[in-house]
């Protein structure tokens, strides 16, 4: 999976000198998280919904004309961007995404080809691809095994076992777990089976008789 393919294109872009109460009325009534700064084609930086409402309701707060003044009329988004902000590059894995992410607490990132601005990543894209992959727009079932040394065909066997049962196996996720350690040189994961069936217990039940006993019938 790569950035280009899960990215929001073509995002809204403002150049540095648009007044920074125009950005705010842009984030409001486009439901944005961030609009990407760039002037003459260059990103220069990144405003976010959080801090530029944060902004906002300072003024108001105050509820000193003078500063409610220079908020309105004479603020600029250059004032209050994030200058130089942390970037992907459009052909990144989304792994990279998630980790970069991590590492930094950032919830969006501009997107590039090379220095050419042609997207934006925020938690909203990896919201849609977790939904996604786990089917959340379709009616599937799901099981949750315990963690289970995952040794070789292990998570055939479990398909396989679903599937004579009569489930249509959609996916399969194995989920480490940091405090588990590998056994016999195999890693312990928790075992997430998404499944169409139309007898989920009866999947069920052929899973305990191989041996694989669920923990939950919900995912």
């Amino acid at each position: 999976m790569i950035v280009r393919n899960w990215m929001q294109s073509n995002p809204i872009t403002i150049p540095s000198d648009t007044l920074a109460s125009e950005a705010k009325r842009l984030l409001i009534d486009d439901n944005q998280n961030a609009l990407l700064v760039v002037d003459n084609g260059r990103l220069r930086g990144l405003l976010t919904r959080h801090n530029m409402l944060r902004m906002g309701h300072y003024v108001t707060r105050t509820q000193n004309p003078d500063e409610l003044s220079f908020f309105v009329n004479q603020l600029k988004v250059r004032d209050i961007m994030v200058r130089n902000p942390a970037t992907l590059q459009a052909d990144d894995t989304m792994e990279h995404c998630l980790v970069y992410g991590k590492e930094l607490i950032v919830a969006q990132f501009p997107v590039l080809e090379g220095e050419r601005v042609v997207g934006i990543i925020s938690a909203n894209e990896i919201f849609q691809l977790a939904a996604h992959l786990l089917g959340a727009w379709e009616r599937r079932n799901g099981i949750t095994l315990p963690a289970l040394k995952l040794g070789p065909g292990v998570l055939g066997k479990i398909t396989d076992v679903a599937e004579a049962s009569g489930a249509i196996v959609q996916a399969i996720y194995p989920v480490a777990h940091h405090d588990k350690k590998a056994i016999d040189g195999y890693p312990e994961k928790t075992v997430i089976l998404r499944f169409h069936a139309p007898d989920m217990e009866q999947v069920v039940s052929a899973l305990e008789a191989a041996g694989f006993f669920p923990v939950s019938g919900k995912c």
